[in-house]
């Protein structure tokens, strides 16, 4: 039978910062950052809806991941144009070497180990001292890496085709194996790119997953197929060349054992650890692991080792802590067979991959805002920054464990609960941001929330200038 903790403790979903959730000195000025305008007192009623301008709905829609993706594929369209007219004679010579370049990129993009590196780098070197531009343009970047993902993916995709049709044209000096090898390699990689669309994603998570992996694995094991018979294939003498130094000495070898080894990386850390879960309510599930975790990170969990991964924040009062929690609303099959028939053991990556949240060392303070189980993202975030959590009936669903993480670590000049249930309803959410931003004199905003919720906040800080991050769908 699964160990049941007694406590009820509850953790939430999103990524929460490691950092040890200490006290900090608050030394909040007396004097008032708050505009005339702005109302000291909050108080339940009834939220006035209102509509973004066009702008400002346009420029929160062409986000950053979106001006990576564009500006990959243009300048990919480019290249590929000025080969295809003859133009440019070295990507018709080394078209692989473009085809892989790509597709490295993209999985270097998504990679747990390379996500770190970057984030340690921006965290160590920029916290804090840089201005403040600076600074949010280092979370924007990092947060959309998945723009520079899909964007090499696609265009990696493009050239790929662009080399078989060279191939085809060129058929009577090329072996048939290459090019059956190539159509089948072209067929691999779009139904891996076809399936991580987000409409698939999003309401097919394991139809998305099985594909986008299990294709994804074929399509490297043809792309290694491709390029050793290419490789090896003499257009001279139309015979093959078994000299294996031909082979590692050309660019594509190097791009495919790139590719590979960054792709086995996070499943050499892949184990099956025991976990211990409380249900304080039917909507929830509290997971806790042993060891503590860093700021700002997620883990993957799974009932395989190999199938249906998915990602929740982690909740942790430091590296140094015994345990560290994830918060799982009940939402799809997983999470509800969380609730029902909890597990004694799951698999999980020992290395972890870092959120947008892991950013928030970067600032001096900001406000975290989460609505339900978003607060798994935000508990740790919320030593530099202030918390405002909105949820219904929240000590009851959630659990006195994590209600007492809030009260011990966050005075209540730190945080606003907002529990729907007792007040009667939903606030101006936008209200209570205004409010908080200028009078913990905050740098930033970060957002956990469902999409509509996210929408909503998002535009309201745009259109009031407050700097802010929320969750992605499009990564």
């Amino acid at each position: 039978m699964p160990t049941i903790i007694e406590d009820p403790e509850k953790g939430t979903s999103e990524c929460l910062e490691a950092v040890a959730l200490q006290q900090l000195p608050l030394a909040i000025e007396k004097k008032a950052l708050l505009p005339p305008s702005t109302p000291k007192t909050l108080v339940p009623g009834k939220k006035v809806q209102r509509k973004a301008s066009r702008w400002v709905r346009f420029t929160l829609w062409f986000n950053t991941y979106r001006k990576f993706y564009i500006t990959i594929v243009l300048l990919n369209l480019s290249g590929l144009i000025l080969a295809a007219t003859g133009k440019w004679q070295y990507p018709r010579k080394y078209t692989g070497a473009f085809v892989l370049g790509n597709l490295l990129t993209a999985i270097l993009m998504r990679n747990e180990l390379f996500g770190r590196c970057l984030y340690w780098f921006v965290n160590t070197c920029f916290a804090k001292w840089t201005p403040l531009q600076f600074r949010l343009v280092c979370t924007s970047v990092l947060q959309h890496l998945g723009g520079i993902h899909s964007g090499c993916a696609s265009s990696g995709f493009v050239w790929l085709i662009f080399r078989v049709v060279l191939i085809f044209i060129d058929h009577k000096d090329n072996h048939d194996a290459v090019l059956i090898m190539g159509v089948i390699t072209n067929l691999a990689v779009s139904i891996s790119i076809v399936s991580a669309f987000p409409w698939v994603r999003n309401t097919h998570h394991n139809a998305f997953e099985r594909h986008h992996r299990f294709i994804g694995w074929l399509g490297l094991l043809s792309t290694w197929i491709f390029v050793v018979l290419g490789d090896s294939y003499d257009l001279d003498t139309h015979s093959w060349n078994p000299d294996g130094i031909r082979v590692i000495r050309q660019q594509d070898f190097w791009f495919a054992f790139g590719m590979t080894v960054f792709i086995l990386i996070p499943w050499f850390t892949v184990r099956e650890v025991r976990v211990d879960i409380e249900v304080p309510s039917p909507k929830v599930a509290i997971l806790r692991f042993e060891r503590g975790m860093q700021q700002g990170l997620l883990a993957r969990v799974s009932r395989s080792s190999i199938m249906e991964y998915h990602a929740f924040g982690i909740i942790s009062e430091g590296k140094h802590a015994k345990y560290h929690y994830l918060i799982c609303g009940v939402q799809g099959d997983f999470t509800r067979s969380l609730v029902n028939d909890p597990p004694t053991h799951l698999w999980t990556r020992q290395l972890k991959f870092a959120g947008v949240s892991n950013t928030s060392t970067l600032y001096k303070r900001g406000i975290r805002v989460c609505t339900g189980t978003g607060l798994g993202a935000a508990l740790s975030t919320c030593i530099q920054l202030y918390l405002i959590w909105i949820g219904s009936d929240q000590e009851k669903t959630f659990g006195p464990t994590i209600a007492n993480l809030i009260h011990r670590h966050l005075g209540k000049d730190r945080c606003c609960l907002w529990d729907s249930k007792a007040r009667g309803g939903r606030p101006d959410v936008m209200k209570l941001v205004r409010e908080a931003y200028y009078s913990w004199g905050a740098e930033v905003v970060f957002i956990t929330s469902n999409f509509l919720g996210n929408k909503e906040i998002m535009e309201g800080c745009k259109s009031e200038g407050i700097p802010a991050f929320g969750t992605l769908w499009d990564f």
